[in-house]
């Protein structure tokens, strides 16, 4: 039978438990209840920054997306690719065209004119990307912070899962990050297979697939047509195309991508690969048949959210998100 200091003990840490919510390690859902000025919601703020943001333009989505994708995959979710510097993280190529940076910029701002000091860059980074995936239609999923900001920001250390490297070589990129393949279909598509691509980004599927001088052979005909049609060989021009094709979901965040690829309208090599080959195939034929993709995306965000962070005593918070502190 339980002792009462047992029970008093027990009872204390389930209170604990519901008051800060659903945590993994040192971070945890409402990490930051009662941090804060009294009735002032760190979350809400953010949110208000992004909603603001978002309905002047709603492509602001993508661009976090890809912004949390490359921060985590570099040094880990420290906010490190916020870091101006010659040589940081933003000047690497695969970074030039990342945007987003000033509506982390502005939700900081508003952050530290409340309680400075409190809430680091890398958190706001996560929360502005799942509200901007929940303003999109993309559900919204429970963010878990706690992170810290790093201190290092290098070129040097970019070293991304480009669109076009083999499907298998993906899978062991994310694999030592701890996601597993069902994690890198969900994460690869929304961040790489943004609703809007370039001539440079498809040029290799269109024209020449696999560098073997001619066109996917299990690419949709008559998409293969209206490719050709707007980006001719040779064309001085960097005509945009959307990567899905289906027009309705171009600014929504959903499981249209995966029902195009299944019908062999994909545009990036990758693209392809995933509804073809035996290590994805699967998981993309469920998700474009399925109803649950708003929660499993979350989960694989969250997943993604979890990867080398800064915690307790490591790291700061940057009073700056484009600069670490003065010592």
């Amino acid at each position: 039978m339980m002792s009462s200091s047992a029970a008093l003990v027990l009872a204390l840490g389930l209170i604990l438990v519901n008051f800060t919510g659903h945590c993994h390690g040192a971070l945890q859902v409402g990490f930051y209840r009662g941090k804060c000025r009294l009735l002032v919601d760190v979350e809400s703020v953010v949110a208000t920054v992004v909603k603001a943001k978002f309905i002047m333009d709603p492509t602001i989505t993508p661009a976090l997306l890809r912004m949390q994708f490359h921060d985590c995959f570099v040094n880990g979710c420290d906010a490190s690719i916020l870091l101006d510097g010659r040589a940081s993280e933003k000047t690497a190529p695969p970074n030039l065209s990342v945007r987003g940076y000033d509506v982390i910029d502005a939700a900081k701002a508003a952050l530290e004119s409340i309680c400075p000091g409190v809430v680091s860059c890398a958190d706001i980074i996560a929360m502005a990307t799942r509200d901007a995936v929940s303003l999109s239609g993309g559900g919204r999923y429970n963010v878990e912070t706690g992170r810290k900001d790093g201190f290092v920001s290098l070129a040097t250390n970019v070293n991304l899962p480009g669109p076009d490297i083999p499907l298998a070589q993906s899978v062991a990129t994310f694999a030592k990050k701890g996601l597993n393949a069902t994690d890198m279909v969900y994460l690869l598509v929304e961040n790489y297979n943004q609703k809007t691509g370039f001539l440079s980004s498809i040029v290799h599927i269109v024209l020449s697939s696999k560098n073997t001088g001619k066109p996917d052979p299990n690419m949709d005909p008559s998409l293969l047509v209206s490719l050709r049609r707007i980006c001719p060989m040779n064309s001085a021009r960097d005509n945009a195309v959307n990567l899905d094709q289906d027009p309705a979901s171009s600014l929504r965040v959903d499981n249209s991508f995966f029902k195009q690829i299944m019908m062999r309208r994909g545009i990036l090599q990758i693209d392809q690969d995933l509804a073809t080959n035996s290590l994805t195939k699967a998981t993309v034929a469920k998700i474009a048949t399925g109803n649950d993709f708003n929660a499993k995306f979350g989960e694989a965000m969250v997943k993604m959210g979890r990867v080398q962070v800064l915690t307790g005593n490591q790291g700061e918070i940057r009073k700056s998100c484009r600069a670490v502190n003065k010592r």
